[in-house]
């Protein structure tokens, strides 16, 4: 069945179905209104990502929640689309969509081989999407929590740099639904639809969620004289909710995500937005998931929860290789594709005891296990033939067929209790063990098949230290001392030698202190936080040539500085100036270096660390007229950054966004206005320093810029 029937199957039922009561109730409400109604304090935001929910302001940690009312307002299809609100979170390009994060410097820029190895865990409903965050569209999503800094107890060895977490809307107690319909400029155009409600006579209740976007994306292929970066997604998603009584339940979700999107966002000539390649790319993903939640409070001395995950993802990223055409080569032959297949599957399963001692001492114990598998096919093949100088000529044909699988089991603990009249400490720990094995195969038509096999293993752990002290009517002061871990793992580069096909472990200990407000009546809220992070074995990702007068032996691998360290501070804050005016802001400040990196036999001088913004800042107003209008202006920015490790010095310019919604609602419907980067400014997100320009192939800056000018309409219509 085709995504469009899907689609229009779901708009009819939510159109025909009848409304139905129950006299039971569950714990989320139906998100509201874009507009909601206007009230003289802040609504409570709860951090459901830490082992125990608690209220933001007793979190003792660097956090910022982005709820439903602000992913709508300050949002459009995709966690792109609100990332800039968050302090010290960056994304690399070279992808359609953000897929790689960096939280306080740290974190991926690509994968182009290799093992998955997240430095930032991302998570949509508890199921493990690290390192594939282009599912993280922002249909029907309660709210986004992101946690910075190391992890240890919560997550473990995906979350060295923070965590990710995506809630999205739970099943309502009433019948309701919306459908929601939008058109913008580059074609762009999107349907959506929402139901749900109670089935009294099973004790449960249902939500169903379906949304397709399709544009024709940002840039013009001038050889092909089309589009080529169009971008087509579908997002499915289900679930149950079951509660035979008060101390049970039991929620059960299914999602599939399709991502089929284009890729051709690179220019010869640095073209604002014009390509000229003769083969352009794809960026595809295809993800199937399953969650399974168990929550039992009959046990009388702790509560028990269960959460089981499956997860299935198809990946295909391709690309132009020279960015070129036959036409603009001439009289050379310069001719390369590659094209990644992925096909990875996730297996969780977690338990965990919570003793909520109250005024006591309360505990936390839980066992965790992960099952990773992963099969790659990469394909690259190229030509380049100089009719003045046939020495010079390349011919490629490579095969590379992989199989990866990795074991996570881990213990964790954390034990929490009052000190003093107005002060909380806690303390956890995890222990992890981590199991990997992989199996390649290399074929190039030039020389003898390579194989690569590996068995690495490691003993890993971390945990927390945190204080916390009510030094004033809704304020606390907090520190932290937290240590976090990231696993070993290997390079697959040919002609790497031998002691640089193995990097080592890294961990890191943060050390945070911070000062959480909530005051004049819960109108203003202030979270701020002064963190330094002390890295040992620090993994860096890096490039080199290996022949100096063979660009194709350019390779990329992941090597172990000495140490390093990245320090800053993190501040969000809200205010309420009035029952229809919101004011909000954040701003992440961020200094980061690498000492004792060893590239070629020399030592490279220290220096930060790519998509490492010294500064990202951000300003927002928002105006909610219960009469009807309603505004959200959003002004963006953040400072230069290096685009990758050396031998690439390059870096990004500061820049800063325009973002403005304006619209119209009532109860029963909401239209409204868009614009996005409305100043039209080029800014980029991934650079490249290299030679790709035939016949001399001088080292060059090639970028890859971020969204243009984007504006439309939006309306919703809720049942």
């Amino acid at each position: 069945m085709g995504r469009h029937s899907v689609l229009a199957i779901v708009i009819i039922c939510l159109a025909s179905a009848a409304r139905a009561e129950a006299d039971f109730t569950t714990t989320v409400p139906t998100p509201a209104p874009t507009a909601a109604a206007s009230s003289a304090e802040l609504e409570e935001i709860v951090v459901t990502a830490t082992l125990r929910r608690l209220p933001v302001e007793q979190v003792p940690g660097s956090v910022t929640v982005l709820d439903g009312a602000t992913l709508r307002a300050a949002g459009h299809e995709n966690f792109e689309d609100v990332m800039a609100l968050v302090p010290n979170l960056n994304w690399a390009g070279d992808t359609s969509l953000p897929r790689y994060f960096q939280i306080r410097g740290i974190g991926e820029l690509q994968q182009y081989q290799g093992a998955p190895n997240p430095s930032v865990g991302f998570l949509i409903d508890d199921i493990d999407f690290s390192g594939l965050g282009m599912a993280a569209t922002l249909f029907d999503v309660d709210h986004i929590e992101v946690l910075r800094g190391p992890q240890g107890t919560i997550y473990g060895a995906n979350a060295l740099a923070g965590l990710i977490v995506v809630r999205t809307a739970a099943p309502a107690d009433t019948f309701g639904g919306r459908v929601e319909l939008e058109a913008g400029n580059y074609g762009e155009r999107s349907a959506g639809a929402v139901l749900t409600g109670p089935v009294a006579a099973l004790d449960s209740s249902f939500r169903l969620a379906v949304e397709q976007v399709s544009s024709d994306g940002f840039y013009r292929n001038l050889y092909l004289n089309r589009d080529t970066d169009n971008r087509n997604e579908l997002t499915v998603r289900g679930k149950w909710h079951f509660q035979p009584h008060e101390d049970l339940s039991v929620d059960l979700e299914a999602l599939r995500i399709q991502i089929d999107n284009g890729y051709d966002a690179w220019s010869i000539f640095n073209d604002s937005r014009t390509v000229y390649s003769d083969q352009p790319g794809v960026d595809r993903q295809y993800s199937t998931a399953f969650a399974l939640h168990l929550l039992d409070r009959a046990l009388g001395f702790a509560t028990l929860t269960g959460i089981a995950t499956y997860a299935d993802h198809d990946v295909t990223w391709s690309y132009d290789g020279d960015w070129g055409n036959p036409a603009l080569w001439a009289p050379y032959t310069d001719q390369y594709f590659e094209v990644q297949q992925r096909h990875r599957t996730t297996r969780t399963l977690e338990l965990r005891l919570d003793h909520d001692g109250g005024a006591g001492l309360s505990w936390i114990a839980g066992l965790y296990g992960l099952g990773l598998r992963e099969g790659l096919i990469d394909t690259s093949t190229g030509l380049y033939l100089d009719p003045a100088a046939p020495a010079n000529d390349v011919a490629l044909d490579m095969l590379t067929q992989s199989r990866y699988q990795a074991w996570n089991g881990a213990v964790y603990g954390q034990l929490d209790g009052a000190l003093g009249a107005r002060g909380r400490w806690s303390v956890g720990v995890r222990g992890e063990r981590r199991t990997t094995h992989y199996d390649d195969a290399i074929t190039n038509l030039d020389a003898a098949e390579l194989f690569h096999h590996f068995d690495p293993e490691n003993n890993l752990w971390g945990g927390e230290l945190s204080l916390s002290e009510r030094v004033a009517p809704g304020q606390e002061v907090y520190a932290l001392l937290a240590r976090g871990y990231k696993a070993g793992g290997f390079n697959l580069s040919p002609g790497l030698p031998a002691d640089q096909l193995l990097f080592s472990p890294e961990w890191t200990l943060n050390y945070e202190v911070g000062h959480k407000a909530l005051v004049m009546s819960r109108r203003l809220q202030i979270d701020t936080s002064l963190f330094y992070m002390e890295r040992h074995g620090e993994q860096l990702l890096t490039g080199e040539q290996l022949e100096a007068d063979n660009p194709d032996s350019f390779v990329y691998y992941t090597g172990n500085a000495r140490s390093g360290y990245n320090y800053g501070l993190e501040s969000d804050w809200q205010w309420k100036a009035s029952a229809t005016l919101t004011l909000g802001g954040s701003l992440g400040l961020l200094q980061t270096l690498y000492r004792g990196f060893v590239q070629n036999e020399e030592l490279l001088p220290s220096r930060g660390l790519p998509h490492a913004p010294p500064w990202q800042a951000a300003l927002n107003a928002s105006w909610n007229d219960p009469r009807g209008p309603f505004a959200r202006l959003d002004l963006t920015g953040m400072g230069a950054f290096f685009y990758d490790m050396p031998p690439n010095w390059t870096r990004s310019r500061p820049y800063g966004l325009l973002n403005l919604r304006l619209g119209w609602h009532t109860e029963r419907w909401e239209v409204s206005l868009w614009g996005r980067n409305l100043l039209d400014k080029d800014y980029t997100v991934r650079g490249f320093y290299f030679g790709d320009i035939p016949p001399n192939f001088p080292n060059q800056l090639f970028t890859q810029l971020g969204d243009p000018r984007n504006v439309g309409v939006h309306l919703v219509v809720h049942y």
